[in-house]
């Protein structure tokens, strides 16, 4: 029985939700395992991405941006609670991120914008079949869109702008500080306020942005959400582009838990979209979903095999 109107998807099967909840807190468990061997830095980055998902979730959930379904461990009353495990995603996700940006040696810039890009694609492909288990419902009603096929596959532009907008901010302020202030301090108090710090200022831009800037580009100037979207991925792709021909050719081994997180997204929200049949619902969704998964691999596999000769013989000395 459909759940929402002009969604016929009825309730997700039962082993959907758990396993998705708390595969999050095991993949959490892992990266913190893996952080609390490089130091204190790695370990305040997830936990500060942790509560910067949490924060801008119940931020979005009282704008009723959206709503969430019900999960094991939730916070806040409903209808504006937000479950643990959506924070934590964000944590890990860009943590492993940032690991994986890291290994290459790019510049702040380029390492921000590569990011972003391995995030997104984890959303594209989350997002179109989690809004299909109920996991979180966007309400199209009263827009005469079907919610189905409006703007991504019933999902608003403005969700992946959001997406883009939190990774930027909160791996550039996080870099930022950690190289151009509190170079004295000891390293617990250090790590502890660039995290703070850069939680507040990518709330203040977040914020900003949402009321200030994109209603003035959507009113005065025109600029969509969709405009703002691809822009952002040109701009995105040329850092990138350049951030490889000015990476430090002296790199390490990726970790592997940087593997695991976007692995895991990619292999649990495939295998739902086929598994329960979502896949005949539109062949351009389809095909979309194919070619996000093809780029997700692309983008994990191509800065190392086309490493140059001697940054692998580096990495192994």
């Amino acid at each position: 029985m459909p759940v929402y109107p002009g969604i016929p998807y009825g309730f997700a099967p039962a082993w959907c939700f758990p396993v998705f909840e708390f595969s999050m807190y095991l993949l959490f468990i892992i990266c913190l395992v893996h952080a609390s061997k490089k130091g204190m830095r790695d370990i305040l980055y997830i936990f500060g991405g942790l509560g910067f998902g949490l924060l801008l979730e119940y931020i979005e959930v009282l704008d009723h941006s959206y709503t969430y379904s019900q999960f094991t461990i939730m916070f806040g009353k409903a209808p504006f609670d937000i479950p643990l495990c959506i924070g934590v995603g964000w944590g890990i996700i860009m943590y492993t991120a940032r690991l994986f940006s890291d290994s290459l040696g790019f510049p702040l810039l380029a390492a921000v914008a590569l990011d972003t890009l391995l995030a997104l694609n984890i959303d594209l492909s989350m997002d179109t079949v989690a809004y299909r288990l109920h996991m979180w419902h966007w309400n199209w009603t009263g827009t005469d869109l079907n919610p189905l096929t409006a703007q991504w596959f019933g999902i608003p532009y403005g969700n992946f702008v959001g997406w883009q907008t939190v990774v930027i901010c909160y791996s550039f302020f996080s870099r930022l500080y950690e190289k151009k202030i509190l170079a004295r301090t000891v390293p617990f108090v250090k790590y502890l306020c660039v995290a703070l710090l850069a939680l507040i200022s990518s709330q203040v831009v977040l914020y900003t942005s949402e009321i200030y800037l994109y209603p003035f580009l959507a009113d005065h100037l025109g600029i969509k959400s969709v405009h703002r979207f691809v822009a952002v991925i040109i701009i995105l792709l040329l850092l990138v582009i350049w951030g490889w021909r000015k990476r430090n050719l002296r790199i390490g081994e990726v970790p592997a838990v940087a593997w695991w997180v976007p692995g895991w997204f990619h292999l649990f929200f495939a295998s739902c979209f086929f598994l329960l049949a979502f896949y005949m619902e539109n062949k351009w969704m389809t095909v979309a979903a194919i070619i996000n998964l093809v780029i997700g691999i692309a983008l994990h596999v191509f800065p190392l095999v086309f490493r140059p000769r001697t940054s692998k013989l580096m990495a192994n000395s």
